[in-house]
């Protein structure tokens, strides 16, 4: 089984590469992008088969290592 963790910044949070790429795509004429926020997407293949199981173990990854919940929240999705 497979699954994958979107991770983001939450509101509110500062996200200075985000900003950096807003930036950067202003330089380059893409205008109309007014706010940029970026994240980071983690894939695992996993030996669970039961997806209830599966879904439980990769949360508890994401909230002992795979994202700060104090600043980033997490979305898991099984494949």
């Amino acid at each position: 089984m497979k699954a994958r963790v979107f991770v983001t910044l939450k509101n509110g949070v500062l996200d200075p590469q985000g900003e950096a790429v807003r930036h950067a795509l202003g330089s380059l004429g893409f205008d109309g992008v007014s706010g940029v926020r970026q994240g980071k997407v983690i894939e695992l293949d996993l030996t669970e088969t039961d997806a209830t199981r599966a879904e439980a173990h990769v949360t508890e990854m994401c909230e002992k290592l795979l994202a700060n919940t104090v600043i980033e929240n997490y979305r898991v999705e099984l494949l």
